[in-house]
């Protein structure tokens, strides 16, 4: 609305007809886009719980408010200024709301008010009535009444607002939360001017008051969002970082191969492992490998895998390997140490299912001693050749209370490669077969047959499986026994 502020202003040109059709004709494309995506990314169910999907409603929403705002006033200007508005006198001006359309919005809700304050009359629109709550026979509220429907908190900025808007002449731009009937508040944003009288005086005040309620609380519910996203990350982040750093306290730190103290000869034993994390970085997983020195002079071997991921996968993970390990050192055989894990995962106040392979060495007899409990079992490469070993019988552990697993022994030669590997190594699907891990594994046993060392077995595996992206993560433990190892 112009203010007679300066005599001299230039009155103000409509805008060209052509471009406002051009620009509201881009704004209901954008409006009916915005809809097509809404539909599409399914974030209109109300439903979803996931903070991303919260906060992406929540932006949305913000949008809709501002392209059908910007739409309606777009109109307006098109519409041009009311025809009583133009006939009116200058000193009689006053800034109308225009006609409230059908199924509008609390955002595009605006009112008009002025207090003139010679005659202390007092004028309203109709809109301003229903942005304050109040009915027309009631009259407007007056300068010193505005301040009581307002929020104690915004009382002071407000009568500051008015108060240098009268004295100085400083146009009014803020907003303030109003108080109406009932528990209702809304937010309310004012931009106003003196009306000044031909000796330079003070004769009222103008303002338009837009009830911008809707818009607050949509920017409201985007930064609710926002940070619920940000937190719920910081939360991932977290419990990824403790994760890993616990699967890097507990899984030996190898980087090659690794001798452990045997002497050398036929009775050495060279080791090498690799861990396959997820294709979903944050999906870190319960899967280990091992191997430790016992003090009757055997070799400790095991592989296994505990459900889920996280913080908890990785910490049972630890805890399962400690005992695993404590037991192994106390002399505990492989069947009897597997059913004392059952024991412990099925009496755990978190339950979880896991499964392994627990293989004790012995240098001394060439010997094998291993159990294993709903795990793939071992892989022995010789002489170009592979196969996979029998399975003593052992179910899942946790998965019921007392099972019993039994345990083998096999010879093994100067020269064998044992494989021990969890079983998300190899993914299914149509780009890379059905064929299990093990299967794949197999197929490796010319390569395997030409490395001189366990690692470069490692890096064969690596160079087959790494690259491929698989839901769950995945580790595999070699070992060489000859006497060039």
């Amino acid at each position: 609305m112009p203010s007679p502020l300066f005599a001299d202003r230039p009155a103000p040109q409509p805008p060209e007809r052509g471009a406002l059709d051009a620009l509201i004709s881009q704004t209901r494309r954008l409006r009916g886009g915005l809809d097509a995506v809404r539909r599409g990314s399914g974030v209109e169910d109300e439903q979803f719980e996931d903070p991303r999907a919260r906060w992406q409603r929540a932006l949305c929403e913000l949008a809709v408010h501002h392209l059908d705002d910007l739409g309606e006033h777009l109109g307006q200007l098109r519409e041009g200024v009311p025809t009583d508005l133009e006939e009116t006198p200058p000193r009689e001006r006053r800034p109308a709301a225009p006609p409230e359309p059908e199924n509008r919005s609390l955002l595009s809700r605006v009112g008009s008010a002025e207090w003139n304050l010679l005659t202390d009359e007092v004028t309203w629109s109709p809109e301003l009535y229903e942005i304050f709550g109040r009915q027309p026979a009631d009259g407007g509220l007056s300068l010193d009444e505005l301040p009581s429907w307002v929020h104690p908190a915004d009382q002071a900025a407000l009568t500051a607002m008015v108060t240098d808007c009268l004295v100085d002449g400083t146009p009014i731009d803020g907003e303030f939360r109003i108080m109406g009937p009932g528990p209702r508040e809304r937010t309310v944003h004012m931009m106003g001017e003196p009306v000044l009288e031909a000796d330079g005086s003070t004769g009222s005040m103008w303002a338009v008051l837009r009830d911008v309620s809707a818009l607050r609380r949509s920017q409201q519910a985007v930064r609710e969002s926002r940070d619920s996203l940000q937190r719920e990350r910081h939360i991932a982040q977290t419990e990824h970082r403790l994760a890993v750093e616990l699967q890097e306290a507990v899984l030996p730190p190898w980087r090659g191969s690794l001798r452990l103290p045997h002497p050398t000869g036929e009775d050495s034993l060279d080791l090498a492992a690799h861990y396959f994390p997820s294709a979903i970085s944050a999906l870190i997983g319960g899967d280990w490998y091992d191997a430790l020195h016992l003090p009757d002079g055997r070799t400790l071997l095991s592989v296994g895998d505990l459900t889920g991921h996280g913080v908890a996968a990785t910490s049972g993970m630890a805890t399962l390997l400690g005992a695993l390990r404590g037991m192994a050192v106390a002399g505990v055989e492989p069947g009897p140490l597997m059913g004392f894990l059952n024991h412990m995962l099925d009496a755990a106040p978190q339950p979880a299912l896991g499964s392994a392979v627990c293989a004790l060495y012995d240098p001394r007899a060439h010997t094998l001693t291993w159990s294993q409990a709903g795990h793939p079992a071992p892989l022995l490469f010789r002489g170009g050749a592979g196969w996979t070993l029998r399975p003593p019988e052992g179910v899942l552990l946790g998965a019921t209370s007392g099972a019993t697993y039994t345990q083998r022994t096999e010879v093994l030669e100067p020269g064998d490669m044992l494989v021990l590997h969890t079983d998300g190594l190899a993914p299914r699907g149509p780009l890379v077969g059905d064929a299990t891990g093990a299967e794949r594994l197999l197929r490796l046993a010319d390569r395997f047959a030409s490395a001189r060392t366990a690692q470069e077995c490692v890096r064969s595996v690596a160079e087959t499986f790494g690259n491929e992206e698989r839901e769950d993560d995945a580790c595999v433990l070699i070992a060489r026994i000859g006497s060039d190892a």
